[in-house]
Protein backbone atom coordinates (compact mmCIF):
# COMPACT_ATOMS: atom_id res chain seq x y z
CA UNK A 1 0.00 0.00 0.00
CA UNK A 2 0.96 3.97 0.08
CA UNK A 3 0.13 6.92 1.35
CA UNK A 4 -3.42 7.48 2.03
CA UNK A 5 -6.33 9.89 0.88
CA UNK A 6 -8.54 11.85 2.69
CA UNK A 7 -11.50 9.74 1.66
CA UNK A 8 -9.63 6.49 2.76
CA UNK A 9 -8.49 8.29 6.43
CA UNK A 10 -12.47 8.87 6.93
CA UNK A 11 -13.41 5.36 5.79
CA UNK A 12 -10.95 4.24 7.91
CA UNK A 13 -12.22 6.27 11.23
CA UNK A 14 -15.85 5.63 9.92
CA UNK A 15 -15.46 1.94 10.41
CA UNK A 16 -13.14 1.43 13.45
CA UNK A 17 -16.18 2.48 15.65
CA UNK A 18 -13.70 3.03 19.15
CA UNK A 19 -15.48 2.54 22.59
CA UNK A 20 -16.35 6.86 22.64
CA UNK A 21 -18.16 8.61 25.88
CA UNK A 22 -18.75 12.00 26.07
CA UNK A 23 -20.85 14.22 28.34
CA UNK A 24 -22.17 10.72 30.16
CA UNK A 25 -23.18 9.14 26.93
CA UNK A 26 -21.69 6.40 24.59
CA UNK A 27 -21.18 7.32 21.17
CA UNK A 28 -22.94 4.90 18.93
CA UNK A 29 -22.05 4.58 15.58
CA UNK A 30 -18.76 6.09 13.67
CA UNK A 31 -17.12 9.39 14.69
CA UNK A 32 -17.17 10.60 11.26
CA UNK A 33 -20.20 12.59 11.39
CA UNK A 34 -20.89 13.64 15.12
CA UNK A 35 -20.48 16.85 15.26
CA UNK A 36 -17.75 16.90 18.13
CA UNK A 37 -15.42 15.10 15.95
CA UNK A 38 -16.76 15.88 11.73
CA UNK A 39 -14.90 19.03 11.51
CA UNK A 40 -11.40 17.88 12.93
CA UNK A 41 -11.98 14.86 10.47
CA UNK A 42 -11.98 16.68 7.67
CA UNK A 43 -9.75 18.94 8.71
CA UNK A 44 -7.18 15.95 8.58
CA UNK A 45 -8.82 14.65 5.41
CA UNK A 46 -7.68 17.55 4.02
CA UNK A 47 -4.23 16.98 4.65
CA UNK A 48 -3.97 13.08 3.26
CA UNK A 49 -5.56 14.64 -0.07
CA UNK A 50 -2.20 17.02 -0.12
CA UNK A 51 0.13 14.36 -0.09
CA UNK A 52 -1.92 13.03 -3.26
CA UNK A 53 -2.20 15.88 -4.82
CA UNK A 54 0.03 16.38 -8.34
CA UNK A 55 0.78 20.16 -6.52
CA UNK A 56 2.32 18.82 -3.39
CA UNK A 57 3.27 14.97 -3.70
CA UNK A 58 7.06 15.89 -5.06
CA UNK A 59 7.34 18.00 -1.89
CA UNK A 60 5.55 15.78 0.90
CA UNK A 61 6.24 12.11 -0.35
CA UNK A 62 9.14 9.77 -0.31
CA UNK A 63 9.91 5.91 -2.17
CA UNK A 64 9.60 3.68 0.91
CA UNK A 65 12.58 1.89 0.72
CA UNK A 66 10.75 -2.18 1.13
CA UNK A 67 7.89 -1.35 -1.49
CA UNK A 68 8.43 1.72 -3.82
CA UNK A 69 5.56 3.41 -3.06
CA UNK A 70 5.08 6.92 -2.13
CA UNK A 71 5.15 7.37 2.25
CA UNK A 72 4.91 10.45 3.33
CA UNK A 73 7.86 12.59 4.31
CA UNK A 74 7.43 12.50 8.00
CA UNK A 75 8.21 9.37 8.01
CA UNK A 76 11.16 9.42 6.45
CA UNK A 77 14.74 8.66 8.77
CA UNK A 78 17.00 11.77 8.01
CA UNK A 79 20.33 10.90 6.96
CA UNK A 80 21.33 14.33 5.38
CA UNK A 81 20.71 17.70 5.87
CA UNK A 82 18.89 17.58 2.70
CA UNK A 83 16.52 15.20 4.00
CA UNK A 84 15.91 17.22 7.24
CA UNK A 85 15.23 20.22 5.10
CA UNK A 86 12.33 17.97 2.91
CA UNK A 87 10.79 16.83 6.13
CA UNK A 88 10.60 20.93 7.23
CA UNK A 89 9.29 21.32 3.78
CA UNK A 90 6.68 18.88 4.27
CA UNK A 91 6.04 19.48 7.76
CA UNK A 92 5.54 23.39 7.11
CA UNK A 93 3.03 22.44 4.52
CA UNK A 94 0.67 20.56 6.34
CA UNK A 95 0.89 23.01 9.27
CA UNK A 96 0.51 26.15 7.18
CA UNK A 97 -2.79 24.27 6.33
CA UNK A 98 -4.04 23.92 9.74
CA UNK A 99 -2.34 26.88 10.93
CA UNK A 100 0.10 25.23 13.61
CA UNK A 101 -3.58 24.40 15.71
CA UNK A 102 -3.03 20.71 15.45
CA UNK A 103 -0.58 19.82 18.17
CA UNK A 104 -1.30 15.91 16.86
CA UNK A 105 -1.47 16.62 13.26
CA UNK A 106 0.03 13.09 11.60
CA UNK A 107 3.48 14.25 11.04
CA UNK A 108 3.93 14.43 14.92
CA UNK A 109 3.24 10.67 15.67
CA UNK A 110 4.93 9.78 12.14
CA UNK A 111 8.01 11.67 13.59
CA UNK A 112 8.04 9.45 16.53
CA UNK A 113 7.28 6.40 15.43
CA UNK A 114 10.24 7.05 12.95
CA UNK A 115 12.66 7.71 15.59
CA UNK A 116 11.99 4.79 17.26
CA UNK A 117 12.09 2.21 14.95
CA UNK A 118 14.98 3.79 13.02
CA UNK A 119 16.79 2.80 16.83
CA UNK A 120 15.59 -0.26 17.91
CA UNK A 121 18.97 -1.89 17.34
CA UNK A 122 19.54 -0.82 20.37
CA UNK A 123 18.10 -3.72 22.66
CA UNK A 124 18.58 -5.90 19.54
CA UNK A 125 21.01 -7.76 21.16
CA UNK A 126 18.96 -8.33 24.94
CA UNK A 127 15.46 -8.20 23.16
CA UNK A 128 16.09 -9.15 19.20
CA UNK A 129 12.07 -10.03 19.46
CA UNK A 130 11.10 -7.00 20.33
CA UNK A 131 13.17 -4.71 18.29
CA UNK A 132 12.41 -6.88 15.27
CA UNK A 133 8.65 -5.99 16.19
CA UNK A 134 9.58 -2.11 16.53
CA UNK A 135 11.02 -2.28 13.79
CA UNK A 136 8.19 -4.15 11.42
CA UNK A 137 5.70 -1.55 13.30
CA UNK A 138 7.52 1.19 12.01
CA UNK A 139 7.51 -0.12 8.31
CA UNK A 140 3.59 -1.36 8.92
CA UNK A 141 2.84 2.74 9.85
CA UNK A 142 4.67 3.86 7.27
CA UNK A 143 3.23 1.68 4.26
CA UNK A 144 -0.03 1.94 5.44
CA UNK A 145 -0.26 5.54 6.22
CA UNK A 146 -1.54 4.67 9.71
CA UNK A 147 -2.57 7.50 11.38
CA UNK A 148 -1.27 7.43 15.36
CA UNK A 149 -1.69 8.66 18.78
CA UNK A 150 0.14 8.22 22.30
CA UNK A 151 -0.26 7.82 25.86
CA UNK A 152 1.94 8.42 27.81
CA UNK A 153 1.08 10.31 30.78
CA UNK A 154 -0.21 8.55 33.61
CA UNK A 155 -2.53 10.41 35.83
CA UNK A 156 -1.36 11.33 39.64
CA UNK A 157 -2.58 8.86 41.48
CA UNK A 158 -0.48 5.98 39.50
CA UNK A 159 2.78 8.57 39.95
CA UNK A 160 1.36 8.64 43.95
CA UNK A 161 2.44 4.44 43.73
CA UNK A 162 6.04 5.45 44.16
CA UNK A 163 5.10 7.16 47.53
CA UNK A 164 3.09 4.01 48.75
CA UNK A 165 4.77 0.96 50.66
CA UNK A 166 3.27 -1.41 48.16
CA UNK A 167 3.15 -0.23 44.88
CA UNK A 168 0.43 -2.82 43.52
CA UNK A 169 -2.25 -0.36 43.20
CA UNK A 170 -4.92 0.01 40.94
CA UNK A 171 -3.88 3.26 39.40
CA UNK A 172 -0.89 2.18 38.05
CA UNK A 173 -1.04 1.05 34.47
CA UNK A 174 0.96 -2.17 34.43
CA UNK A 175 0.82 -5.41 33.16
CA UNK A 176 -1.62 -8.22 34.56
CA UNK A 177 -0.44 -11.04 33.05
CA UNK A 178 1.44 -12.90 30.41
CA UNK A 179 -0.93 -15.63 28.58
CA UNK A 180 0.04 -17.55 25.14
CA UNK A 181 -1.10 -14.62 23.21
CA UNK A 182 0.77 -12.27 24.69
CA UNK A 183 0.26 -9.44 27.78
CA UNK A 184 -3.11 -7.62 29.22
CA UNK A 185 -2.44 -4.49 30.58
CA UNK A 186 -4.79 -2.26 32.72
CA UNK A 187 -4.34 1.64 33.42
CA UNK A 188 -5.31 4.28 32.32
CA UNK A 189 -3.93 7.61 30.52
CA UNK A 190 -4.12 11.17 30.64
CA UNK A 191 -3.96 13.48 27.53
CA UNK A 192 -4.91 10.92 24.33
CA UNK A 193 -5.27 13.72 22.22
CA UNK A 194 -7.08 12.53 19.29
CA UNK A 195 -6.61 8.95 20.50
CA UNK A 196 -10.08 8.48 18.99
CA UNK A 197 -9.72 10.09 15.30
CA UNK A 198 -6.23 7.98 15.30
CA UNK A 199 -6.04 4.08 14.19
CA UNK A 200 -3.63 3.21 16.15
CA UNK A 201 -2.56 3.87 19.84
CA UNK A 202 1.06 4.18 20.54
CA UNK A 203 1.68 3.17 24.79
CA UNK A 204 5.34 4.30 25.87
CA UNK A 205 5.04 5.60 29.92
CA UNK A 206 7.56 6.30 32.10
CA UNK A 207 8.25 3.14 34.21
CA UNK A 208 7.09 2.82 37.70
CA UNK A 209 9.76 1.89 40.28
CA UNK A 210 8.83 -1.48 41.73
CA UNK A 211 10.26 -3.59 44.30
CA UNK A 212 10.44 -7.19 43.72
CA UNK A 213 13.59 -8.77 41.90
CA UNK A 214 11.21 -10.21 38.83
CA UNK A 215 10.86 -7.96 35.82
CA UNK A 216 9.12 -4.71 36.34
CA UNK A 217 5.30 -5.06 35.61
CA UNK A 218 4.87 -1.29 35.07
CA UNK A 219 7.76 -0.85 32.28
CA UNK A 220 6.45 -1.85 28.73
CA UNK A 221 6.20 -0.45 25.52
CA UNK A 222 3.46 -1.70 23.06
CA UNK A 223 0.80 -0.72 20.48
CA UNK A 224 -2.99 -1.08 20.08
CA UNK A 225 -5.50 -0.11 17.58
CA UNK A 226 -8.31 2.07 18.80
CA UNK A 227 -10.58 -0.11 18.63
CA UNK A 228 -9.18 -2.98 20.82
CA UNK A 229 -11.15 -4.56 23.33
CA UNK A 230 -11.18 -3.55 26.86
CA UNK A 231 -10.12 -0.22 25.12
CA UNK A 232 -12.30 2.98 26.30
CA UNK A 233 -12.08 7.04 25.37
CA UNK A 234 -13.28 9.21 28.02
CA UNK A 235 -13.60 12.42 26.40
CA UNK A 236 -13.29 16.49 27.56
CA UNK A 237 -15.87 18.40 26.91
CA UNK A 238 -16.04 19.76 23.22
CA UNK A 239 -16.12 22.94 21.69
CA UNK A 240 -17.47 22.17 17.57
CA UNK A 241 -20.80 21.03 18.39
CA UNK A 242 -22.55 24.12 17.02
CA UNK A 243 -21.38 23.78 13.29
CA UNK A 244 -20.91 27.13 12.54
CA UNK A 245 -17.66 28.44 10.81
CA UNK A 246 -18.47 31.69 10.98
CA UNK A 247 -19.13 31.53 14.70
CA UNK A 248 -16.54 29.77 15.48
CA UNK A 249 -13.94 29.47 12.69
CA UNK A 250 -10.91 27.63 15.21
CA UNK A 251 -12.95 25.09 16.87
CA UNK A 252 -15.21 24.33 13.85
CA UNK A 253 -11.93 22.90 12.03
CA UNK A 254 -9.26 21.97 14.87
CA UNK A 255 -10.61 20.79 18.08
CA UNK A 256 -8.81 18.08 18.60
CA UNK A 257 -10.79 15.99 21.16
CA UNK A 258 -8.26 15.19 24.39
CA UNK A 259 -9.08 11.76 26.16
CA UNK A 260 -8.60 9.88 29.52
CA UNK A 261 -7.81 6.49 27.56
CA UNK A 262 -8.91 3.88 29.72
CA UNK A 263 -7.52 0.12 29.57
CA UNK A 264 -9.59 -2.59 31.38
CA UNK A 265 -7.69 -6.19 30.63
CA UNK A 266 -6.71 -5.29 27.21
CA UNK A 267 -5.12 -8.03 25.90
CA UNK A 268 -1.82 -6.68 24.03
CA UNK A 269 -0.72 -9.33 21.10
CA UNK A 270 2.84 -10.71 21.31
CA UNK A 271 3.63 -9.00 17.70
CA UNK A 272 2.88 -5.54 19.29
CA UNK A 273 4.95 -5.23 22.19
CA UNK A 274 8.17 -3.17 21.95
CA UNK A 275 10.18 -3.30 25.16
CA UNK A 276 8.44 -5.50 28.17
CA UNK A 277 9.96 -5.93 32.16
CA UNK A 278 13.38 -3.99 31.84
CA UNK A 279 12.52 -0.27 32.99
CA UNK A 280 16.10 0.64 32.31
CA UNK A 281 15.69 -0.10 28.78
CA UNK A 282 12.50 1.68 27.98
CA UNK A 283 14.11 4.65 29.42
CA UNK A 284 17.10 4.30 27.72
CA UNK A 285 15.08 3.88 24.36
CA UNK A 286 13.15 7.09 24.68
CA UNK A 287 16.63 9.28 25.53
CA UNK A 288 18.90 7.07 22.37
CA UNK A 289 15.92 7.20 20.17
CA UNK A 290 16.01 11.38 20.45
CA UNK A 291 12.56 11.33 20.65
CA UNK A 292 12.31 14.27 21.86
CA UNK A 293 14.82 16.03 19.71
CA UNK A 294 13.15 14.58 15.76
CA UNK A 295 9.31 15.71 17.41
CA UNK A 296 10.70 18.82 18.18
CA UNK A 297 11.61 19.83 14.58
CA UNK A 298 8.16 19.07 13.68
CA UNK A 299 6.92 20.91 16.82
CA UNK A 300 9.07 24.44 15.58
CA UNK A 301 7.69 24.16 12.20
CA UNK A 302 4.15 23.94 13.45
CA UNK A 303 4.86 26.84 15.90
CA UNK A 304 6.25 28.79 13.11
CA UNK A 305 3.20 28.75 11.13
CA UNK A 306 0.78 29.10 14.40
CA UNK A 307 2.89 32.32 15.61
CA UNK A 308 2.64 33.82 11.84
CA UNK A 309 -1.15 33.49 11.87
CA UNK A 310 -1.77 34.81 15.21
CA UNK A 311 0.70 38.32 14.03
CA UNK A 312 -1.88 37.98 10.91
CA UNK A 313 -4.71 38.13 12.63
CA UNK A 314 -3.31 40.65 14.90
CA UNK A 315 -2.25 42.83 11.63
CA UNK A 316 -5.57 42.24 9.82
CA UNK A 317 -6.99 43.60 13.31
CA UNK A 318 -4.54 47.24 12.88
CA UNK A 319 -5.54 47.69 9.32
CA UNK A 320 -9.43 46.78 9.58
CA UNK A 321 -9.79 49.24 12.68
CA UNK A 322 -7.37 52.00 11.72
CA UNK A 323 -4.50 50.92 14.39
CA UNK A 324 -1.47 51.35 12.62
CA UNK A 325 -1.17 55.31 14.17
CA UNK A 326 -0.84 54.36 17.78
CA UNK A 327 2.17 53.80 19.26
CA UNK A 328 1.69 51.35 21.46
CA UNK A 329 -0.66 49.10 18.82
CA UNK A 330 3.18 49.08 16.64
CA UNK A 331 4.91 48.05 19.56
CA UNK A 332 2.96 45.05 20.37
CA UNK A 333 2.68 44.37 16.44
CA UNK A 334 6.75 44.73 16.27
CA UNK A 335 7.00 42.34 19.37
CA UNK A 336 4.88 39.34 17.29
CA UNK A 337 7.07 39.99 14.54
CA UNK A 338 10.21 39.25 16.37
CA UNK A 339 8.82 36.40 17.98
CA UNK A 340 8.01 35.02 14.80
CA UNK A 341 11.02 35.78 12.97
CA UNK A 342 13.46 34.24 15.89
CA UNK A 343 11.47 30.97 15.62
CA UNK A 344 12.25 30.78 11.75
CA UNK A 345 15.36 31.51 12.39
CA UNK A 346 15.79 28.81 15.27
CA UNK A 347 14.28 26.71 12.81
CA UNK A 348 16.48 26.99 10.40
CA UNK A 349 20.14 26.94 12.25
CA UNK A 350 18.83 23.72 14.05
CA UNK A 351 19.07 22.39 10.38
CA UNK A 352 22.46 23.44 9.98
CA UNK A 353 23.38 22.59 13.18
CA UNK A 354 22.63 19.10 12.85
CA UNK A 355 24.31 16.32 14.86
CA UNK A 356 24.76 12.36 13.62
CA UNK A 357 23.65 9.81 16.37
CA UNK A 358 25.12 6.02 16.51
CA UNK A 359 22.39 4.75 14.37
CA UNK A 360 23.14 7.16 11.02
CA UNK A 361 20.59 9.54 11.76
CA UNK A 362 20.41 13.46 11.70
CA UNK A 363 19.04 15.29 14.48
CA UNK A 364 18.18 18.98 14.53
CA UNK A 365 20.73 20.53 16.65
CA UNK A 366 19.18 19.54 20.22
CA UNK A 367 20.64 23.04 22.17
CA UNK A 368 18.57 25.44 19.41
CA UNK A 369 15.19 22.86 19.90
CA UNK A 370 15.20 22.60 23.79
CA UNK A 371 15.39 26.13 23.84
CA UNK A 372 12.62 26.80 21.74
CA UNK A 373 10.58 24.39 23.70
CA UNK A 374 11.65 26.53 26.71
CA UNK A 375 10.54 29.56 24.97
CA UNK A 376 7.83 29.23 23.47
CA UNK A 377 5.49 28.14 26.42
CA UNK A 378 6.49 31.87 27.94
CA UNK A 379 5.97 33.41 24.34
CA UNK A 380 2.65 31.91 23.26
CA UNK A 381 0.72 33.34 26.09
CA UNK A 382 2.29 36.86 25.66
CA UNK A 383 0.70 36.23 22.13
CA UNK A 384 -2.40 35.26 23.27
CA UNK A 385 -2.53 38.64 25.73
CA UNK A 386 -1.60 40.92 22.53
CA UNK A 387 -4.50 39.74 20.65
CA UNK A 388 -7.00 41.02 24.13
CA UNK A 389 -5.02 44.00 24.18
CA UNK A 390 -5.77 45.19 20.96
CA UNK A 391 -9.06 44.03 20.40
CA UNK A 392 -10.52 44.87 24.28
CA UNK A 393 -14.08 45.30 24.50
CA UNK A 394 -14.87 44.95 21.04
CA UNK A 395 -14.01 41.25 21.80
CA UNK A 396 -16.91 40.72 24.16
CA UNK A 397 -19.96 42.28 22.67
CA UNK A 398 -19.67 40.11 18.75
CA UNK A 399 -22.94 38.74 17.55
CA UNK A 400 -23.25 35.67 15.75
CA UNK A 401 -23.92 34.52 12.24
CA UNK A 402 -27.69 34.23 13.27
CA UNK A 403 -27.82 37.63 14.14
CA UNK A 404 -27.27 39.27 10.82
CA UNK A 405 -29.70 37.29 9.34
CA UNK A 406 -32.18 38.44 11.35
CA UNK A 407 -33.97 41.45 11.33
CA UNK A 408 -31.52 43.27 13.26
CA UNK A 409 -28.68 42.84 10.88
CA UNK A 410 -29.55 45.96 9.21
CA UNK A 411 -28.94 47.73 12.49
CA UNK A 412 -25.57 45.89 12.89
CA UNK A 413 -24.37 46.46 9.69
CA UNK A 414 -24.78 50.07 10.41
CA UNK A 415 -23.27 50.03 14.28
CA UNK A 416 -20.83 47.37 13.99
CA UNK A 417 -18.85 48.47 10.62
CA UNK A 418 -15.28 49.05 10.40
CA UNK A 419 -13.17 52.09 9.04
CA UNK A 420 -12.20 49.75 6.10
CA UNK A 421 -14.44 46.60 6.36
CA UNK A 422 -18.00 45.76 6.61
CA UNK A 423 -19.47 44.64 10.08
CA UNK A 424 -20.01 41.05 9.16
CA UNK A 425 -16.20 41.12 8.32
CA UNK A 426 -15.57 42.57 11.15
CA UNK A 427 -17.35 40.55 13.71
CA UNK A 428 -15.68 37.30 11.63
CA UNK A 429 -12.15 38.70 12.34
CA UNK A 430 -13.10 39.45 16.05
CA UNK A 431 -14.57 35.96 16.41
CA UNK A 432 -11.36 34.52 14.83
CA UNK A 433 -9.18 36.93 17.61
CA UNK A 434 -11.59 36.13 20.03
CA UNK A 435 -11.50 32.05 19.97
CA UNK A 436 -7.84 32.36 19.65
CA UNK A 437 -7.41 33.80 22.68
CA UNK A 438 -10.52 34.25 25.10
CA UNK A 439 -12.93 31.09 24.40
CA UNK A 440 -12.54 28.06 26.03
CA UNK A 441 -10.99 26.78 22.49
CA UNK A 442 -8.21 29.55 22.74
CA UNK A 443 -7.56 28.80 26.58
CA UNK A 444 -7.02 24.76 25.73
CA UNK A 445 -4.17 26.37 23.09
CA UNK A 446 -2.63 28.12 25.68
CA UNK A 447 -2.53 25.37 28.42
CA UNK A 448 -1.19 22.74 25.59
CA UNK A 449 1.53 25.08 24.55
CA UNK A 450 2.31 26.14 28.17
CA UNK A 451 2.54 22.02 29.49
CA UNK A 452 3.36 20.69 25.62
CA UNK A 453 6.60 18.83 26.64
CA UNK A 454 5.92 19.19 30.57
CA UNK A 455 5.78 21.32 33.25
CA UNK A 456 7.81 23.97 33.04
CA UNK A 457 10.74 22.59 35.21
CA UNK A 458 10.95 19.56 33.60
CA UNK A 459 11.30 21.41 30.15
CA UNK A 460 14.21 23.72 31.87
CA UNK A 461 15.86 20.45 33.35
CA UNK A 462 15.51 18.67 30.04
CA UNK A 463 17.32 22.04 27.81
CA UNK A 464 20.35 22.56 30.58
CA UNK A 465 21.13 18.72 31.19
CA UNK A 466 21.03 18.58 27.84
CA UNK A 467 23.22 21.70 27.14
CA UNK A 468 26.59 20.90 24.85
CA UNK A 469 27.82 24.23 25.70
CA UNK A 470 27.91 24.81 29.08
CA UNK A 471 31.16 23.54 29.61
CA UNK A 472 32.97 25.80 26.67
CA UNK A 473 30.95 29.21 28.00
CA UNK A 474 32.31 28.15 31.81
CA UNK A 475 35.71 27.96 30.87
CA UNK A 476 36.04 30.46 28.61
CA UNK A 477 34.93 32.52 32.15
CA UNK A 478 37.47 30.95 34.26
CA UNK A 479 40.40 31.16 31.39
CA UNK A 480 39.27 35.15 31.78
CA UNK A 481 39.14 35.23 35.30
CA UNK A 482 42.75 33.01 35.90
CA UNK A 483 44.26 34.93 33.00
CA UNK A 484 46.92 37.65 33.74
CA UNK A 485 46.60 39.17 30.44
CA UNK A 486 44.59 42.16 29.55
CA UNK A 487 42.55 40.02 27.10
CA UNK A 488 42.12 36.99 27.50
CA UNK A 489 42.62 34.59 23.97
CA UNK A 490 39.25 33.08 22.50
CA UNK A 491 38.93 29.17 22.89
CA UNK A 492 37.20 26.97 20.63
Amino acid sequence: MAIKTGEQYVARIRESRPHVWLKGERIDGGLTEHPAFSGLVRTQAELYDMQADDRYRARMTYEAPDTGEPAGLSFLPPRTRRDLVRRREMMSLWAGRHHGFLGRSPDYMNTAIMAFGATAGLFAREYPRWADNAKRYYAYCRDRDVTLSHAFVQPPAARLSSFLKTLEIPAAARVERRTEDGIVVSGAFLMTTQGATAEELLVFPVPLPHLSAEENPYAFVFAVPNNVPGLRFVCRENWATDGSRYDYPLSSRFDEMDTLAIFDQVLVPEERIFLLGDPFMVNAWLEHSRFHTHVSHQILARIVAKTEFAFGTLEQMVDSFGLAGYSHVVEKAAEAIAMAEALKAMLLAAEAGAVRDRFGLLAPNPDILYSANFLYPRLYPRIVEILQLIGAGSLIMIPGEKDFDSENGALLETYLKGEKTDARRKVALLRLAWEMSAGPFGGRQTLYERFFFGDSTRVASRLYQNYSLKERYRDRVKAFLDSDDDVPPLTE
